[in-house]
This record gives structure tokens, C-alpha cells and sequence, in this order.
């Protein structure tokens, strides 16, 4: 079943971080929208701010970081046309893999979860190359039991248009919070639009008092051009 971005995360009150990848409507684009929420102070004390080929989270107001480690990092890259989007630093981990010659999967088998005791959140991560095919991955626990890890890696070989898929880090607010469970879950792509339009449509479906920034990025698979925004609930 193909769910609606909108309607999935209007009804959830709490899906952590989140990376959608898909295609454009019109099948002549990739998209890529990634959101970070919060519910403490120190998570909802960020912004996103534009990089070289990405973004990067930096704390609004650095007198309230209280855990730099886990909120502070580079939540997209590029790498010779390849987008990596992540909810941690692993993204470096990749970037540097990539350079050094091996593959996504193999930077993520040196990763684990998160060490946030007792949630232990999920490393959730993409990459997309300029063909429009891509592979999203969740690190996690296996049956909340920390002293194991399941790696689940899924390849999407082809882009449909007017298709994405979606991954959260989890399946919505609670203590501990309850990881995401699953395959990536298919989504229609409704940018007729624009980038902006579908971009802040989601922006507004999620809950007012937990949301903290929205990236969204398209990428013209004919001529290579690339238009993006950034929605940061503070400025």
C-alpha cells in the first residue's frame, strides 16, 4: 500500500528523524527530503545551515548544548554525485568509505546504533546516486537487546516516478522510544506543485511542539541542476 507522506506523519506525534527518497512526479527528478525533531532542549536547540554539497546541524544557541556528540553533525554529503543522508556522523563514515573505495554497506558494518541509553536510537541512512536508484539502511537493536545489532539494507534499483520511501528512527514517541520496525514504507510523491510546496506540506504535518528543521533537495537527472531549501522552525 502507497501511503500519504502527509496523512503517515500528521498521525504520529513523534517519528524521530526522517529521510524520504524518491522521484519526482513528472519521473525528471530525484527527491530528497530529511527532518529532525526533538524533545528535549539540547535536541531542539539546533538549525540546519547550508555546506559544500550538503547541510550540517549547528546549535541555535551554544550555551544550551549539552551533548554536542549525538546532535551535531553533517546530515548530507555528496561524494563524486552520490547524496548520502544520514542522522549522525555517519555520514563521514561513508563519505570516507567512498573515497577509499568500498561501498555503503561496507562503511555501515563498522556502525552501530546510537549509545542513547534506553532508546538506543537507530542509525538511519541513504544513498542515492545520480541515476535516481538508491539504498536505505537502518541500524538498530535486535529485540531491544543492546548487546546486538541488525543491519537491514534495502535496494531500490530503479526510481518510480511519483513513488518514494520513507524511514524514521522510530515508530512514534514513547519510553524508551520504540525503533522503527520494518521495510521502508512506499509513499506517493505529490510535487506537482513544486519543491517548496511538497516540502513545507510535510514541514506542516509534523507536530508543531517537536519539529526542529526540514532539507529538502531535488536534482534534475537531464541537465544535473539542483534546487534545495531549508525550513528551520527557529531562526
Amino acid at each position: 500500500m502507497i501511503e500519504n507522506i502527509e496523512e503517515l506523519l500528521y498521525a504520529n506525534p513523534y517519528p524521530g528523524r526522517g529521510i524520504l527518497i524518491g522521484r519526482s512526479e513528472d519521473g525528471k527528478r530525484g527527491i530528497i527530503v530529511y527532518f529532525i525533531m526533538g524533545r528535549s532542549e539540547n535536541s531542539r536547540n539546533r538549525i540546519f545551515e547550508r555546506t559544500f554539497g550538503g547541510i550540517r546541524t549547528t546549535a541555535r544557541d551554544e550555551t544550551k548544548v549539552t551533548n554536542p556528540e549525538l546532535i551535531i553533525y553533517h546530515p548530507v554529503r555528496t561524494v563524486d554525485e552520490q547524496v548520502i543522508v544520514t542522522n549522525g556522523d555517519q555520514t563521514d563514515t561513508i563519505a570516507n568509505h567512498l573515497k577509499e573505495g568500498y561501498s555503503f554497506l561496507e562503511a555501515l558494518h563498522t556502525r552501530e546504533f546510537e549509545p542513547d541509553a534506553p532508546n538506543y536510537t537507530p542509525r538511519i541512512s541513504a544513498l542515492v546516486q545520480p541515476s535516481g536508484s538508491y539504498v536505505l539502511s537502518i541500524l538498530k537493536t535486535l529485540a531491544g537487546n543492546p548487546n546486538h545489532c541488525q543491519r537491514s539494507f534495502f535496494d531500490y534499483s530503479s526510481a518510480i516516478p511519483g513513488l518514494g520511501h520513507f524511514i524514521s528512527t522510530y515508530e512514534t514517541d514513547g519510553n524508551p522510544l520504540p525503533s522503527f520496525e520494518g521495510e521502508p514504507i512506499p509513499v506517493q510523491i505529490n510535487d506537482t506543485g513544486g519543491l517548496e510546496q511538497f516540502a513545507l506540506n510535510i514541514w506542516n504535518a509534523l507536530n508543531s511542539n517537536n519539529k526542529v528543521s526540514l532539507y529538502a533537495r531535488e536534482t534534475n537527472y537531464i541537465t544535473g541542476e539542483i534546487n534545495d531549501l531549508i525550513v528551520n522552525k527557529h531562526a
